[in-house]
């Protein structure tokens, strides 16, 4: 029952967060990052057994009547997703004790970054592809309640609706996908999902299944042409920012291609669909964030512009490509929730995010240009 604890401590620290209002900050921060933590040393305990080669499963009876049951699964992809979601999930949650205002809300955020990441915990463990979108639309209910944070802001709630908007519809787009995918191989158990190439590739539903599957990865991973969502989201608090749209949420949608990559891939429309999709976000997410002078703004066209270039990765359909798209996934995520957290400092210091007003910011605040110097290099690709 090792496995279950590890979305389950998460979902105990949402509820545990919503109820430290009484508390100082520093009380409800320290009871808020301790659930992570455990979840953390429980990934770090179960590490050695996945680096061995092994894959560790783990099902629950739900409805027994039904024979549906609760499934859980960690390989080397799920370990790789569960230390990213965990480790910048505890980076952004102490971040979020000092950037939110003493007016704001830390409980309320607290329990929604947490309801979040039991979502995305449970997306990348699940092993049981049902069971899978059931935390897909998940995330898209917690993106809405974090984006909508500062519910008095109509850009939050408007951002809030057309994530929602977008993300939900691909959502049902990506059920019916996997409902085809499992009448086709007779079993929604993702183990035997993966473990079918053959059967799925050489039925007729393989292109409407393929089809559904990838809108439901493009609209969360903000993918050309339903990219415009994630640049209105930016009306969220920065901690949001740097978790859900850099590091987390929009990784969903990768994580979805990278999953089912096994199965789906290594036919000409794969390659056609999901390359030339990447290319197109890689190429306009960069041409946009030229001209943007909001420093959330360009970040946001940029994550954008990443997310085409992984994609375009695993459209390339190589060994190599698809190994790079991994690498990419952990590099995008580190150095992008770094500048969005430095981002936020400079806003949270100086009042703007415009960079037309901003300028010898090296003399006042040299750590957080040091930090931000350090994480543009990594997103350049500069060697170290």
């Amino acid at each position: 029952m090792t496995l279950l604890w590890i979305p389950l401590i998460s979902l105990f620290g949402s509820i545990l967060s919503s109820m430290t209002g009484k508390l100082t900050r520093n009380q409800s921060t320290a009871l808020t990052l301790l659930m992570p933590f455990i979840a953390l040393f429980i990934a770090l305990s179960l590490t050695p057994t996945v680096f061995s080669g092994e894959v560790i499963r783990e099902s629950f009876a739900w409805i027994p009547l039904l024979d549906i049951n609760i499934s859980l699964r960690l390989d080397g992809l799920a370990l790789l997703f569960v230390y990213m979601i965990l480790v910048i999930g505890i980076l952004v949650i102490f971040y979020a004790r000092y950037y939110l205002s003493a007016k704001d809300s830390l409980p309320k955020l607290y329990a929604y970054l947490m309801l979040f990441m039991t979502a995305m915990l449970g997306i990348v463990m699940s092993n049981n592809i049902v069971q899978l979108w059931f935390f897909w639309e998940l995330t898209s209910i917690s993106s809405f309640l974090l984006i909508s944070y500062w519910w008095h802001k109509s850009e939050a709630r408007e951002g809030a609706i057309m994530a929602l908007t977008i993300t939900g519809a691909g959502g049902l787009a990506l059920l019916a996908g996997l409902l085809l995918l499992g009448n086709i191989v007779g079993s929604y158990d993702l183990d035997v999902v993966i473990s079918s190439k053959a059967i799925i590739q050489a039925h007729a539903w393989y292109e409407a299944a393929l089809i559904l599957i990838l809108l439901g990865a493009f609209t969360k991973s903000a993918q050309f042409p339903f990219h415009f969502w994630l640049p209105h989201a930016m009306a969220a608090p920065t901690p949001v920012s740097a978790y859900l749209h850099s590091a987390t949420m929009v990784k969903a949608g990768v994580f979805l291609l990278a999953r089912f990559y096994p199965a789906l891939a290594g036919t000409d429309i794969w390659f056609v669909i999901v390359s030339f999709t990447g290319l197109a976000t890689l190429l306009f997410g960069a041409y946009i964030a030229l001209f943007k002078h909001d420093l959330k703004g360009l970040l946001a066209y940029s994550t954008i512009s990443h997310l085409g270039l992984i994609t375009l990765l695993f459209g390339l359909d190589t060994k190599l490509a698809a190994v790079a798209a991994i690498f990419h996934i952990i590099n995008h995520a580190t150095f992008k929730a770094s500048l969005f957290m430095a981002t936020g400092i400079i806003d949270h210091e100086t009042g703007t995010r415009d960079m037309r007003k901003l300028n010898g910011m090296w003399r006042f605040m040299p750590y957080t240009a040091t930090l931000a110097m350090v994480a543009a290099a990594a997103m350049a690709g500069v060697p170290l």
